[in-house]
C-alpha cells in the first residue's frame, strides 16, 4: 500500500465528508447485511504482545468468537499467544495472513505500534473486513481521514480501542454534562503525569537483531533504521516520533474521550504546544497543549481545552485546578469548567464531583435522575470485568446485534485532534491554525507533518 493512496483520499474528497457523531446509516446497513451471514465471528489478530495480548484475550472472551489467526513480528509473542489458542494459524506478516486467509476471516483486530495501525487497518478494510484498532487510531492526520472515509465508503463496522468509553462513570459524566449540570462548558483542563518522552538523541551504531524478531516487518512502512536493543522494541516506541504519539497519543486519547464526546466537539481551530524544542527523535517529556474549538450547544462560543502531561503534572497553581479544602487532584483526570460550576472527572472508575464557589455540591439527585432516564445499570468498578464490554460491543455489532460507540467516524476526529497537538510540539509556543475543510494548516511549514512517505517493505 503506497502513501499516495492516503494522500489522494485525504484531500478534497475527504474534506467534503460529513462528520456524524457515532454510527450512521452506512454502518447500520452493513451490520444488518453481515448479521444474516454470521453466527460466529472468526477473528485475525495483528500484534499480540503486551496490550495486543490483552486485546486478544478480551475479544476471545466473547462466546461467539473463534480466534482464527495470530500475527506478530516477534516469535516470543506468537509462541505465548499460540499456547492460549493452539488452533489459530500463525503469521509474521499481516499482508500474507490477510491475503492467504481471505474469506476465512470475518474481522481483524489491530494492536500494533502506532505507525502500523493505518497500514494494517487499511489493508483489512480494503478487503471488506470490520476492524477493531487500538488507540490512537493512526500515526498521521492524513491516515485518520483516509481510514474514516474507507470505513464509511465500505459500510464497515469499526471500533477504536478506548475501553473506558464503555465504562459506567464516563457514560454518567457524559450525560451529566449534556444535562447542563455545570451550565455551558467554557474550558476543559485535563492531565496525566505519564512520561512517554525522552531528551535522548537517536542512538549511534547498531546491535544484532534477535533471532526471534523480524526487524524489517517491525519497521513496516516507517523509514529504515538500524536495530538497537531496548531502544524501540518492546514498549519504548511510544516515546519516539517515528513510531508513537507521546503521552498525548496514549493517555490523552483516554482522558480526552469523555469531554470530547460529551461536548460534541469537532476538530480544533487553533493549537499551541508549550514544550522543549524538537530533537527529531523523541517526544518532549513535559507538554502543555492549548486548543480552541468551535462552540457547540454544550459549550460557550469561546471554548478552550488545556492538556498537561509529564513529570510534575498536575500543576495546582492555576486557580481552576485547585480543589476544595486543599484536596489533592487525582493523578489523572479532567475538569469541566462551566458557567454554573465545575465537574471533576478522575481517571478512572470514580464518580464525577461538582464544585461551586470552592465547595463540593451534592449531585446524588442529578445522578439518580440521569440513571433512571437512560436506564443505566448498577455501576461496576472492576477493570477486569468492565474492560471486555468495549470489545464485546464490537463483536456484537459485527454479528448485527447493536452498534459500536467509538466507530472510526468518531475515532478519526478524536485522533485528528490529538495528532494536531502532537504536530504543534514541532513548533513550541507558536499558535497553529487548522482548516477543517481543507485539512491543512494556515502555517505551511506545519503541513509537512500531516503525513510521511511510506517505505516499501
Amino acid at each position: 500500500m503506497k502513501r499516495r493512496t492516503f494522500i489522494t483520499t485525504s484531500a478534497a474528497a475527504l474534506a467534503a465528508v460529513t462528520l456524524p457523531g457515532c454510527g450512521g446509516s452506512a454502518t447500520e446497513t452493513a451490520t444488518a447485511t453481515v448479521a444474516k451471514k454470521l453466527t460466529n465471528l472468526r477473528t485475525a489478530h495483528i500484534g499480540i504482545g503486551n496490550m495486543g495480548l490483552e486485546d486478544l484475550k478480551a475479544v476471545a472472551s466473547h462466546g461467539k468468537v473463534i480466534v482464527t489467526a495470530l500475527c506478530d513480528v516477534d516469535d516470543n509473542y506468537l509462541r505465548a499467544a499460540s499456547e492460549l489458542f493452539p488452533d489459530a494459524k500463525t503469521y509474521k506478516d499481516y499482508r500474507v495472513m490477510l491475503t492467504e486467509l481471505g474469506d476465512d476471516v470475518d474481522a481483524v483486530i489491530v494492536s500494533t505500534p502506532d505507525h502500523t495501525h493505518a497500514p494494517a487497518s487499511m489493508k483489512a478494510m480494503e478487503m471488506g473486513k470490520p476492524v477493531y484498532c487500538q488507540k490512537p487510531l493512526t500515526h498521521h492526520v492524513s491516515e485518520a481521514r483516509a481510514m474514516r472515509k474507507m470505513a464509511a465508503d465500505k459500510g464497515l463496522t469499526t471500533q477504536m480501542g478506548i475501553q473506558v468509553h464503555s465504562f459506567y462513570d464516563y457514560k454518567l459524566a457524559t450525560l451529566l454534562i449534556q444535562s447542563g449540570i455545570v451550565g455551558k462548558v467554557k474550558r476543559v483542563r485535563a492531565w496525566s503525569p505519564k512520561n512517554w518522552g525522552t531528551d535522548a538523541a537517536a542512538p549511534e551504531g547498531s546491535d544484532p537483531v534477535p533471532d526471534t524478531l523480524d526487524w524489517n516487518l517491525w519497521l513496516g512502512t516507517s523509514a529504515e533504521r538500524p536495530y538497537k536493543a531496548e531502544v524501540y522494541h518492546p514498549m519504548n516506541w511510544r516515546k519516539l516520533v517515528d513510531y508513537g504519539c507521546g503521552t498525548l497519543g496514549d493517555m490523552g486519547v483516554h482522558i480526552f474521550d469523555t469531554p470530547y464526546n460529551a461536548l460534541a466537539l469537532d476538530v480544533p481551530n487553533t493549537i499551541k504546544t508549550e514544550c522543549r524544542p524538537p530533537n527529531g527523535f523523541g517526544f518532549p517529556e513535559n507538554n502543555v497543549v492549548t486548543y480552541t474549538f468551535p462552540g457547540t450547544k454544550y459549550t460557550t462560543d469561546e471554548f478552550q481545552w488545556v492538556w498537561y502531561d509529564g513529570p510534575g503534572v498536575p500543576d495546582t497553581e492555576h486557580p481552576e485546578m485547585q480543589l476544595p479544602d486543599g484536596e489533592t487532584l487525582p493523578e489523572q483526570g479532567a475538569l469541566f469548567i462551566g458557567t454554573e460550576g465545575t465537574l471533576l472527572l478522575p481517571h478512572f472508575m470514580e464518580l464525577p464531583r461538582k464544585i461551586v464557589d470552592g465547595k463540593y455540591v451534592d449531585i446524588s439527585t442529578e445522578i439518580t435522575a440521569v440513571e433512571k432516564e437512560h436506564n443505566m445499570p448498577e455501576p461496576v468498578r472492576d477493570y477486569a470485568s468492565e474492560s471486555p464490554k468495549h470489545y464485546h460491543q464490537f463483536v456484537d455489532a459485527c454479528l448485527g446485534e447493536g452498534e459500536c460507540t467509538a466507530p472510526f467516524d468518531y475515532a478519526a476526529r478524536l485522533t485528528e485532534t490529538i495528532l494536531l497537538g502532537v504536530i504543534a510540539g514541532r513548533f513550541p509556543g507558536e499558535t497553529l491554525h487548522w482548516d477543517n475543510a481543507s485539512a491543512r494548516f494556515r502555517e505551511e511549514k506545519a503541513n509537512a507533518f500531516l503525513d510521511s512517505p511510506y517505505r516499501t517493505f
